[in-house]
């Protein structure tokens, strides 16, 4: 048979209420919150060239099609190094201890 879950510490109403009262205003937030007409770059031009060409050091062979990608660029070198770290991260948690510290 299944019961239900039983509130034990009175405490415990007070940490509830907060996260209730949280996500009320938060929702009141998300609700009421207005977003501008969406602004492109205009025109034809190409993000991902543009983006190669920072990383070489070639923006003036880009030419017309050439954006400002100064903080693609940055945005792009954060998100390799921690793709990077969560890649070693695994790596070391994947490794079995060899030396058996405890016994075994």
């Amino acid at each position: 048979m299944t019961t239900r879950p039983r509130l034990r510490d009175p405490s415990t109403f007070v940490p509830g209420i907060v996260a209730v009262a949280l996500f009320v205003v938060l929702s009141a937030v998300f609700l009421n919150a207005g977003f501008g007409s969406a602004v492109g770059f205009g025109g034809d031009v190409n993000i991902t060239a543009t983006i190669g060409y920072a990383l070489m050091g070639l923006l003036d062979v880009a030419g017309d099609s050439a954006v400002a990608s100064e903080g693609f660029l940055a945005a792009f070198i954060i998100v390799a190094f921690l793709l990077d770290a969560a890649l070693e991260g695994s790596v070391l948690l994947a490794t079995r201890d060899t030396e058996g510290g405890d016994g075994e």
